[in-house]
């Protein structure tokens, strides 16, 4: 009956729009003075959650993606890939798609491609005969290849939740982000069938050559992250640092990056980790409460005798995440959920790692529903759409993701093939 009365308090929080950390912080902390708890069980519960070595990647990569944003590396890719794909009927659909798998290298974040990459594509989709609907739904829908592709924000978050192998985790990510895109492309090829009004480009050999110079230098980014992780040379923590240093070198060899910028990223990048850890630490004070509760052990006994197949599981859990996932932030809930899920993954003989990648998927499809939907919004504002208009035009592009999903949970075992090659 507490639990429930909790439940209802954080629904009416979050209802009327307080800010989830606050919503999950304030029940909580009533019900540890209701339940006689000291204030310092409470106090290291929260704290506890952010002193986590792993974590520590979360801020430097999330400063990865601001300094990219603020060098110019997503206009680098943009002008690129416009180049090298110029002769295509409706290359700006499959420009779109292979900037925010490039990008997505580097910002491990769909609203940093979101805010970085929409601001480029959209317009340019716009003034070329592409339809607002189109150009905005394609944008805040590949934006979500982002947080799959390593190096993932959320699956730096995951590991660090469940002590597993970021580097595993990464491995097994590669193929869902990839298969996402083609996806995308997929659709893209679809739509621009139906309108004979867009035309391929001009190839431009020189305008090739000097975007391709650059976007040399930033190619090495991802080769610093996933090769020094995969190859066992850094830590997912290290990496990140190493990469910054490395955009910032670059930055200042190439003059792209000014002082003004810099300091912006920096604010950013303070803002942005503010925010994941206050939610980290409230989601974890909420987790506390529902482990006194023992809702993992009634959980665990409801869906074994519910079921004993993994696949329904896992479609059960995908499910459960779809629809926290258009209300809550997505952090949030891996805080809370992956203590109450891991353990019943492994009753059902599910790897930790097939559980993240389902779980991140999942989440992330939930950035393109609303009433949370940040995908959504985020390029709402970049181009100036109502959030609807978005919403009705990344409809068809977030089937992809739907049926990658599906084919997670239907082959899990083949998510494993990477990590194992590798040896992670």
């Amino acid at each position: 009956m507490t639990l429930l009365l909790l439940g209802v308090a954080i629904a009416v929080l979050l209802i009327i729009r307080v800010p989830v950390a606050f919503a999950f912080l304030g029940p909580s902390l009533v019900y540890m003075l209701l339940d006689g708890q000291s204030s310092g069980t409470s106090l290291r519960q929260v704290t506890n959650a952010v002193q986590s070595f792993p974590l520590l990647a979360v801020p430097l990569f999330v400063f990865l993606g601001t300094l990219a944003n603020h060098a110019g590396l997503a206009d680098r890719l943009f002008r690129f890939a416009m180049a090298a794909l110029a002769k295509i009927r409706g290359n700006l659909g499959y420009v779109t798609v292979g900037a925010s798998v490039g990008f997505s290298w580097m910002s491990g974040s769909a609203v940093a491609d979101a805010a970085a990459l929409g601001k480029v594509q959209i317009p340019a989709m716009l003034r070329n005969g592409y339809t607002r609907r189109f150009a905005t739904g394609l944008s805040a829908s590949s934006s979500l290849i982002a947080p799959v592709m390593p190096p993932s924000i959320p699956a730096v978050i995951y590991a660090g939740l469940a002590a597993a192998s970021t580097g595993a985790l990464f491995a097994a990510s590669v193929v869902p982000a990839l298969l996402m895109a083609v996806g995308l492309c997929v659709v893209v090829w679809i739509l621009v069938r139906r309108n004979p009004n867009l035309t391929a480009g001009r190839f431009d050999r020189q305008e090739l050559v000097a975007s391709t110079k650059g976007v040399l230098l930033p190619a090495v980014t991802p080769v610093i992250i996933l090769g020094g992780i995969l190859g066992g040379l850094f830590t997912p923590t290290e990496a990140a640092a190493v990469a910054v240093f490395w955009v910032l070198l670059i930055s200042l060899v190439q003059r792209s990056l000014s002082w003004t910028g810099f300091l912006a990223a920096v604010r950013e990048t303070v803002i942005t980790t503010g925010a994941i850890m206050l939610i980290v630490a409230s989601a974890a004070l909420l987790g506390h409460i529902m482990a006194l509760e023992r809702l993992p052990q009634l959980l665990t006994e409801t869906l074994l005798g519910i079921t004993e197949s993994p696949l329904v599981f896992l479609l059960l859990v995908a499910l459960l995440m779809l629809i926290l996932g258009t209300v809550i932030d997505a952090t949030a809930i891996l805080v809370l959920v992956v203590p109450i899920l891991l353990p019943i993954a492994v009753q059902y003989q599910i790897d930790p790692i097939v559980l993240g990648v389902v779980l991140i998927l999942s989440l992330m499809i939930g950035l393109l529903t609303p009433p949370v939907g940040t995908a959504l919004f985020v390029t709402a504002s970049v181009s100036d759409t109502r959030v609807g208009e978005v919403f009705k035009g990344a409809l068809p592009f977030a089937m992809p993701a739907v049926i990658v999903l599906l084919l997670v949970i239907i082959f899990p075992n083949a998510l494993m093939f990477f990590p194992e090659v590798l040896g992670l």
